[in-house]
Protein backbone atom coordinates (compact mmCIF):
# COMPACT_ATOMS: atom_id res chain seq x y z
CA UNK A 1 0.00 0.00 0.00
CA UNK A 2 1.38 3.23 -0.88
CA UNK A 3 1.12 6.31 1.08
CA UNK A 4 -2.06 8.37 2.12
CA UNK A 5 -4.03 8.79 -1.33
CA UNK A 6 -2.11 6.27 -3.55
CA UNK A 7 -2.68 2.92 -4.39
CA UNK A 8 -0.87 0.33 -5.51
CA UNK A 9 -2.40 -2.92 -7.16
CA UNK A 10 0.41 -6.00 -7.53
CA UNK A 11 0.72 -7.89 -10.73
CA UNK A 12 -1.10 -11.15 -9.00
CA UNK A 13 -3.83 -9.14 -8.39
CA UNK A 14 -3.91 -7.68 -11.93
CA UNK A 15 -4.26 -11.49 -13.76
CA UNK A 16 -7.08 -12.33 -11.34
CA UNK A 17 -11.09 -12.12 -12.33
CA UNK A 18 -11.62 -8.15 -12.19
CA UNK A 19 -14.69 -7.53 -9.62
CA UNK A 20 -16.50 -4.88 -9.53
CA UNK A 21 -18.08 -2.64 -6.98
CA UNK A 22 -20.69 -0.57 -7.91
CA UNK A 23 -22.11 2.54 -6.26
CA UNK A 24 -24.34 4.99 -7.48
CA UNK A 25 -23.10 8.20 -9.52
CA UNK A 26 -24.93 10.53 -7.42
CA UNK A 27 -22.62 9.35 -4.59
CA UNK A 28 -19.39 10.68 -6.10
CA UNK A 29 -18.74 13.83 -6.95
CA UNK A 30 -17.02 15.38 -9.80
CA UNK A 31 -13.15 14.80 -9.09
CA UNK A 32 -9.96 14.52 -11.34
CA UNK A 33 -8.27 11.10 -12.07
CA UNK A 34 -4.32 10.82 -13.04
CA UNK A 35 -2.23 7.32 -13.77
CA UNK A 36 1.29 6.66 -14.32
CA UNK A 37 3.30 3.22 -14.89
CA UNK A 38 6.46 3.44 -13.53
CA UNK A 39 9.61 0.68 -13.79
CA UNK A 40 8.18 -1.40 -10.98
CA UNK A 41 5.57 -3.14 -12.43
CA UNK A 42 2.88 -1.30 -10.54
CA UNK A 43 0.28 0.92 -11.68
CA UNK A 44 -0.46 3.92 -9.47
CA UNK A 45 -3.82 5.79 -9.72
CA UNK A 46 -3.78 9.31 -8.14
CA UNK A 47 -7.26 10.33 -7.38
CA UNK A 48 -8.32 13.86 -6.19
CA UNK A 49 -12.09 14.73 -5.29
CA UNK A 50 -13.99 18.07 -5.31
CA UNK A 51 -15.36 19.67 -2.76
CA UNK A 52 -18.60 18.28 -1.54
CA UNK A 53 -21.85 20.49 -2.92
CA UNK A 54 -23.23 22.73 -0.57
CA UNK A 55 -26.94 21.22 -1.00
CA UNK A 56 -27.70 17.66 -1.49
CA UNK A 57 -31.46 16.91 -2.25
CA UNK A 58 -30.99 13.48 -2.38
CA UNK A 59 -29.53 11.77 0.72
CA UNK A 60 -27.16 9.41 0.93
CA UNK A 61 -28.39 6.16 2.13
CA UNK A 62 -26.20 3.57 1.10
CA UNK A 63 -25.54 0.91 3.77
CA UNK A 64 -21.58 1.12 3.59
CA UNK A 65 -21.71 4.25 5.13
CA UNK A 66 -23.26 3.65 8.68
CA UNK A 67 -22.14 6.17 10.71
CA UNK A 68 -23.18 9.17 8.34
CA UNK A 69 -26.55 10.18 9.78
CA UNK A 70 -28.78 10.20 6.18
CA UNK A 71 -30.08 13.78 4.95
CA UNK A 72 -33.39 15.30 4.99
CA UNK A 73 -35.66 14.17 1.71
CA UNK A 74 -36.81 17.23 -0.07
CA UNK A 75 -39.44 16.74 -2.25
CA UNK A 76 -40.18 19.04 -4.52
CA UNK A 77 -43.80 20.02 -5.63
CA UNK A 78 -44.87 21.80 -8.57
CA UNK A 79 -48.10 24.07 -8.34
CA UNK A 80 -49.93 26.72 -9.96
CA UNK A 81 -49.59 30.40 -8.63
CA UNK A 82 -52.27 33.02 -8.68
CA UNK A 83 -51.59 34.36 -12.02
CA UNK A 84 -51.44 30.06 -13.44
CA UNK A 85 -47.64 30.14 -13.79
CA UNK A 86 -46.08 27.00 -12.52
CA UNK A 87 -43.62 27.21 -9.69
CA UNK A 88 -41.39 24.89 -7.45
CA UNK A 89 -42.04 24.98 -3.87
CA UNK A 90 -40.82 22.59 -0.81
CA UNK A 91 -44.15 21.88 0.75
CA UNK A 92 -46.88 20.39 -0.17
CA UNK A 93 -49.90 22.63 -1.81
CA UNK A 94 -52.60 23.26 0.85
CA UNK A 95 -55.47 21.53 -0.64
CA UNK A 96 -53.90 18.51 -0.63
CA UNK A 97 -52.47 18.48 3.01
CA UNK A 98 -56.78 19.10 3.73
CA UNK A 99 -57.67 16.18 1.71
CA UNK A 100 -55.44 14.00 3.39
CA UNK A 101 -56.96 15.24 7.04
CA UNK A 102 -60.78 14.90 5.44
CA UNK A 103 -59.50 10.70 3.98
CA UNK A 104 -58.38 10.44 7.45
CA UNK A 105 -61.09 11.66 9.32
CA UNK A 106 -64.05 10.10 6.37
CA UNK A 107 -65.12 6.75 7.68
CA UNK A 108 -63.80 4.17 5.86
CA UNK A 109 -65.86 1.81 3.07
CA UNK A 110 -67.10 -0.95 5.50
CA UNK A 111 -68.32 2.02 8.13
CA UNK A 112 -70.13 3.51 5.13
CA UNK A 113 -72.17 0.37 4.21
CA UNK A 114 -72.86 -0.54 7.68
CA UNK A 115 -74.24 3.00 8.23
CA UNK A 116 -76.73 2.48 4.95
CA UNK A 117 -77.73 -1.27 6.42
CA UNK A 118 -81.33 -1.23 7.63
CA UNK A 119 -81.47 -1.26 10.84
CA UNK A 120 -84.84 -3.41 11.13
CA UNK A 121 -85.74 -6.01 9.44
CA UNK A 122 -87.42 -6.09 5.31
CA UNK A 123 -90.64 -7.90 8.19
CA UNK A 124 -90.43 -5.63 10.16
CA UNK A 125 -90.35 -2.04 8.04
CA UNK A 126 -93.52 -3.76 6.26
CA UNK A 127 -95.46 -3.74 9.20
CA UNK A 128 -94.64 -0.28 10.37
CA UNK A 129 -95.10 0.11 6.59
CA UNK A 130 -98.61 -0.84 6.83
CA UNK A 131 -99.46 -0.15 10.20
CA UNK A 132 -97.95 2.98 10.99
CA UNK A 133 -100.36 6.08 9.24
CA UNK A 134 -97.58 9.03 8.08
CA UNK A 135 -98.07 11.77 5.69
CA UNK A 136 -98.68 10.66 2.19
CA UNK A 137 -99.23 12.24 -1.00
CA UNK A 138 -103.18 12.96 -1.98
CA UNK A 139 -103.32 11.41 -5.15
CA UNK A 140 -102.11 7.97 -3.56
CA UNK A 141 -104.58 8.43 -0.40
CA UNK A 142 -107.27 8.93 -2.95
CA UNK A 143 -105.59 5.59 -4.94
CA UNK A 144 -105.26 3.45 -2.10
CA UNK A 145 -108.78 4.74 -1.27
CA UNK A 146 -110.19 2.71 -4.56
CA UNK A 147 -111.32 6.39 -5.29
CA UNK A 148 -110.05 5.80 -8.57
CA UNK A 149 -106.84 4.86 -10.16
CA UNK A 150 -103.28 7.15 -9.60
CA UNK A 151 -104.04 9.46 -12.58
CA UNK A 152 -107.82 9.83 -12.49
CA UNK A 153 -107.43 11.07 -8.75
CA UNK A 154 -104.75 13.57 -10.39
CA UNK A 155 -107.82 14.97 -12.70
CA UNK A 156 -110.32 14.50 -10.14
CA UNK A 157 -107.58 16.96 -7.58
CA UNK A 158 -107.06 19.16 -10.92
CA UNK A 159 -110.77 19.58 -11.63
CA UNK A 160 -111.46 21.43 -7.88
CA UNK A 161 -113.49 18.08 -6.87
CA UNK A 162 -111.89 17.08 -4.22
CA UNK A 163 -111.60 19.00 -0.58
CA UNK A 164 -109.24 18.78 2.54
CA UNK A 165 -110.48 19.98 5.87
CA UNK A 166 -112.98 22.30 4.37
CA UNK A 167 -111.00 24.26 1.85
CA UNK A 168 -110.25 23.06 -2.09
CA UNK A 169 -107.08 21.16 -2.79
CA UNK A 170 -105.40 21.26 -6.43
CA UNK A 171 -102.18 20.03 -5.57
CA UNK A 172 -102.02 15.76 -5.84
CA UNK A 173 -98.36 16.29 -3.89
CA UNK A 174 -100.29 18.16 -0.83
CA UNK A 175 -99.32 15.67 2.45
CA UNK A 176 -102.48 14.33 3.62
CA UNK A 177 -103.30 12.22 6.93
CA UNK A 178 -106.18 9.84 6.54
CA UNK A 179 -106.86 9.37 10.58
CA UNK A 180 -106.82 13.34 11.03
CA UNK A 181 -107.76 15.02 7.58
CA UNK A 182 -111.39 15.00 6.48
CA UNK A 183 -111.09 14.21 2.48
CA UNK A 184 -113.88 15.21 0.29
CA UNK A 185 -114.62 13.69 -3.08
CA UNK A 186 -117.30 15.05 -5.01
CA UNK A 187 -118.97 15.59 -1.94
CA UNK A 188 -118.29 12.22 -0.62
CA UNK A 189 -116.45 11.58 2.45
CA UNK A 190 -113.56 9.25 2.67
CA UNK A 191 -113.38 6.54 4.73
CA UNK A 192 -110.59 6.77 8.25
CA UNK A 193 -109.83 3.52 7.06
CA UNK A 194 -108.02 1.99 4.24
CA UNK A 195 -108.94 -1.20 2.41
CA UNK A 196 -106.36 -3.64 3.02
CA UNK A 197 -103.13 -5.15 0.04
CA UNK A 198 -104.85 -7.37 -2.07
CA UNK A 199 -103.26 -10.18 -4.58
CA UNK A 200 -104.94 -12.80 -6.35
CA UNK A 201 -103.20 -15.07 -9.38
CA UNK A 202 -105.76 -15.40 -12.02
CA UNK A 203 -106.19 -18.10 -14.93
CA UNK A 204 -106.70 -15.45 -17.34
CA UNK A 205 -109.33 -17.00 -20.13
CA UNK A 206 -109.37 -16.27 -23.88
CA UNK A 207 -111.63 -13.48 -24.68
CA UNK A 208 -111.11 -11.88 -21.53
CA UNK A 209 -109.08 -8.07 -21.94
CA UNK A 210 -107.39 -6.67 -18.88
CA UNK A 211 -109.50 -3.55 -18.53
CA UNK A 212 -110.01 -1.55 -15.47
CA UNK A 213 -113.06 -0.43 -16.73
CA UNK A 214 -116.93 -1.60 -16.75
CA UNK A 215 -116.56 -4.23 -19.55
CA UNK A 216 -118.65 -7.32 -19.41
CA UNK A 217 -115.51 -9.52 -20.49
CA UNK A 218 -112.95 -7.48 -18.43
CA UNK A 219 -110.55 -9.32 -16.36
CA UNK A 220 -111.60 -7.54 -13.25
CA UNK A 221 -115.41 -8.42 -13.55
CA UNK A 222 -113.80 -12.28 -12.47
CA UNK A 223 -114.01 -11.41 -9.12
CA UNK A 224 -117.77 -10.15 -9.03
CA UNK A 225 -118.56 -12.99 -6.35
CA UNK A 226 -115.72 -11.79 -4.31
CA UNK A 227 -117.53 -8.67 -3.96
CA UNK A 228 -121.17 -10.22 -2.55
CA UNK A 229 -119.49 -10.95 0.99
CA UNK A 230 -116.79 -7.77 1.14
CA UNK A 231 -119.32 -5.88 3.28
CA UNK A 232 -119.91 -8.59 5.70
CA UNK A 233 -116.11 -9.75 6.25
CA UNK A 234 -115.21 -6.13 6.13
CA UNK A 235 -117.55 -3.55 7.60
CA UNK A 236 -116.83 -0.16 7.60
CA UNK A 237 -113.94 -0.36 4.90
CA UNK A 238 -114.25 0.55 1.42
CA UNK A 239 -114.21 -2.03 -1.08
CA UNK A 240 -110.26 -1.86 -3.29
CA UNK A 241 -110.42 -1.04 -6.66
CA UNK A 242 -108.39 -4.28 -8.38
CA UNK A 243 -106.55 -4.06 -11.49
CA UNK A 244 -104.33 -6.01 -13.37
CA UNK A 245 -100.37 -5.99 -13.43
CA UNK A 246 -99.24 -5.69 -16.80
CA UNK A 247 -101.23 -7.13 -20.00
CA UNK A 248 -102.02 -10.24 -21.76
CA UNK A 249 -103.75 -9.69 -25.14
CA UNK A 250 -107.19 -10.69 -25.80
CA UNK A 251 -106.42 -14.48 -27.40
CA UNK A 252 -103.85 -15.21 -24.45
CA UNK A 253 -103.92 -17.42 -21.85
CA UNK A 254 -102.78 -18.55 -18.13
CA UNK A 255 -101.19 -16.33 -15.39
CA UNK A 256 -101.67 -12.42 -14.63
CA UNK A 257 -101.80 -10.86 -11.34
CA UNK A 258 -104.31 -8.53 -10.05
CA UNK A 259 -104.39 -6.14 -7.17
CA UNK A 260 -104.82 -3.22 -5.60
CA UNK A 261 -101.36 -2.92 -4.58
CA UNK A 262 -99.69 0.04 -6.55
CA UNK A 263 -96.08 -0.64 -5.22
CA UNK A 264 -96.32 -4.32 -5.66
CA UNK A 265 -97.08 -4.12 -9.70
CA UNK A 266 -94.40 -1.39 -10.36
CA UNK A 267 -92.35 -4.36 -8.74
CA UNK A 268 -93.19 -6.59 -11.22
CA UNK A 269 -93.82 -4.70 -14.26
CA UNK A 270 -90.87 -2.45 -13.96
CA UNK A 271 -88.07 -3.50 -16.59
CA UNK A 272 -85.30 -2.90 -13.76
CA UNK A 273 -86.50 -5.80 -11.92
CA UNK A 274 -85.94 -8.32 -14.57
CA UNK A 275 -88.09 -10.92 -13.89
CA UNK A 276 -89.10 -13.35 -16.68
CA UNK A 277 -91.90 -14.70 -17.79
CA UNK A 278 -92.55 -18.10 -19.32
CA UNK A 279 -95.01 -19.34 -22.05
CA UNK A 280 -96.30 -22.40 -23.71
CA UNK A 281 -97.11 -21.46 -27.40
CA UNK A 282 -98.88 -24.06 -29.39
CA UNK A 283 -98.09 -24.24 -33.04
CA UNK A 284 -99.50 -25.67 -36.86
CA UNK A 285 -96.81 -27.46 -38.36
CA UNK A 286 -93.91 -29.04 -37.80
CA UNK A 287 -90.75 -27.28 -35.65
CA UNK A 288 -87.67 -28.09 -37.35
CA UNK A 289 -84.01 -26.52 -36.25
CA UNK A 290 -83.72 -23.78 -38.59
CA UNK A 291 -87.05 -22.20 -36.57
CA UNK A 292 -85.77 -23.05 -33.49
CA UNK A 293 -82.27 -20.77 -34.78
CA UNK A 294 -84.40 -17.80 -35.83
CA UNK A 295 -86.35 -17.73 -32.63
CA UNK A 296 -82.96 -17.76 -30.74
CA UNK A 297 -81.97 -15.20 -32.78
CA UNK A 298 -84.99 -12.39 -31.79
CA UNK A 299 -86.29 -9.86 -33.91
CA UNK A 300 -87.19 -6.37 -33.63
CA UNK A 301 -90.87 -5.22 -31.49
CA UNK A 302 -91.46 -1.67 -31.42
CA UNK A 303 -88.11 -0.49 -32.90
CA UNK A 304 -85.83 -2.76 -29.99
CA UNK A 305 -84.54 -5.94 -30.75
CA UNK A 306 -85.52 -8.18 -29.11
CA UNK A 307 -83.79 -12.34 -27.98
CA UNK A 308 -85.83 -14.43 -25.89
CA UNK A 309 -83.55 -16.12 -22.75
CA UNK A 310 -84.79 -19.95 -23.95
CA UNK A 311 -86.57 -21.76 -26.41
CA UNK A 312 -87.40 -25.83 -26.18
CA UNK A 313 -89.28 -27.85 -28.31
CA UNK A 314 -91.62 -29.76 -25.57
CA UNK A 315 -92.18 -33.71 -26.07
CA UNK A 316 -95.55 -34.36 -27.78
CA UNK A 317 -98.26 -35.22 -25.62
CA UNK A 318 -100.67 -37.77 -26.97
CA UNK A 319 -104.25 -36.79 -28.76
CA UNK A 320 -102.35 -33.39 -28.99
CA UNK A 321 -101.54 -33.38 -32.75
CA UNK A 322 -99.69 -29.71 -32.72
CA UNK A 323 -96.13 -28.93 -31.53
CA UNK A 324 -95.52 -27.16 -28.34
CA UNK A 325 -92.55 -24.51 -27.68
CA UNK A 326 -91.32 -23.38 -24.11
CA UNK A 327 -90.43 -19.31 -24.57
CA UNK A 328 -88.81 -17.53 -21.56
CA UNK A 329 -88.44 -13.56 -22.31
CA UNK A 330 -88.09 -10.99 -20.02
CA UNK A 331 -88.79 -7.73 -22.05
CA UNK A 332 -92.38 -8.00 -21.84
CA UNK A 333 -93.23 -5.96 -24.84
CA UNK A 334 -96.58 -5.59 -26.10
CA UNK A 335 -96.65 -9.26 -28.58
CA UNK A 336 -93.18 -9.81 -27.95
CA UNK A 337 -93.47 -13.86 -28.28
CA UNK A 338 -96.15 -13.67 -31.27
CA UNK A 339 -93.65 -11.82 -32.96
CA UNK A 340 -90.52 -13.79 -32.39
CA UNK A 341 -92.93 -16.87 -33.39
CA UNK A 342 -94.30 -14.64 -36.33
CA UNK A 343 -90.66 -14.25 -37.42
CA UNK A 344 -89.85 -17.68 -37.05
CA UNK A 345 -91.79 -18.68 -39.95
CA UNK A 346 -93.94 -20.40 -38.00
CA UNK A 347 -97.57 -20.61 -37.21
CA UNK A 348 -99.17 -20.17 -33.50
CA UNK A 349 -102.52 -21.59 -32.58
CA UNK A 350 -102.63 -20.91 -28.65
CA UNK A 351 -100.48 -18.98 -26.30
CA UNK A 352 -100.47 -19.50 -22.42
CA UNK A 353 -98.12 -17.73 -19.81
CA UNK A 354 -97.59 -19.94 -16.69
CA UNK A 355 -94.75 -18.38 -14.73
CA UNK A 356 -93.86 -15.09 -13.50
CA UNK A 357 -90.52 -14.65 -11.72
CA UNK A 358 -90.37 -17.53 -9.49
CA UNK A 359 -94.33 -18.01 -9.24
CA UNK A 360 -95.58 -20.59 -11.71
CA UNK A 361 -99.30 -21.15 -12.39
CA UNK A 362 -100.18 -23.93 -10.56
CA UNK A 363 -101.83 -26.99 -12.22
CA UNK A 364 -105.01 -27.31 -10.39
CA UNK A 365 -106.45 -23.45 -10.98
CA UNK A 366 -109.05 -23.79 -13.33
CA UNK A 367 -109.33 -21.60 -16.16
CA UNK A 368 -111.28 -18.65 -15.23
CA UNK A 369 -110.52 -18.87 -11.38
CA UNK A 370 -107.99 -17.14 -9.46
CA UNK A 371 -106.48 -17.42 -5.67
CA UNK A 372 -105.18 -14.64 -3.08
CA UNK A 373 -101.47 -15.21 -2.64
CA UNK A 374 -99.84 -15.85 0.69
CA UNK A 375 -96.52 -14.66 2.38
CA UNK A 376 -94.77 -17.54 0.91
CA UNK A 377 -95.70 -16.70 -2.77
CA UNK A 378 -95.19 -12.92 -2.45
CA UNK A 379 -91.27 -14.20 -1.48
CA UNK A 380 -90.92 -16.15 -4.56
CA UNK A 381 -91.54 -12.67 -6.09
CA UNK A 382 -89.97 -11.17 -3.99
CA UNK A 383 -86.93 -10.21 -6.35
CA UNK A 384 -85.93 -14.17 -6.86
CA UNK A 385 -85.85 -14.66 -10.36
CA UNK A 386 -86.46 -19.05 -11.23
CA UNK A 387 -83.97 -19.97 -13.75
CA UNK A 388 -85.72 -21.37 -17.04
Amino acid sequence: MASSGFFTLSPSYILRKPTFILFPIRHLPFGRISASISSSSSTEFKISFAPSPKKVLIPDTSPHCPSVAPLPVIIPWIVRDENGNLKLQATPPVGFLQAISESKSSPTKEKKERALAPKHSKAARRFYNQNVKEPQRLSKVLAAAGVASRRGCERLIFEGKVTVNGSLCTSPQALVDLSKDSIYVNGNRLSKRLPPKLHFALNKPKGYICSNGEETKSVVSLFDDYWKSWNKTNPGIPRPRLFTVGRLDVATTGLIFVTNDGDFAQQISHPSSKFTKEYVASVDGVVHRRHLTALSDGTEVEGMHCAPDYVELLPAQPNVPRSRLRIVVHEGRKHEVRELIKNAGLQIHSLKRVRIGGFRLPSELGIGKYMELKESDLKLLDGQIQSP
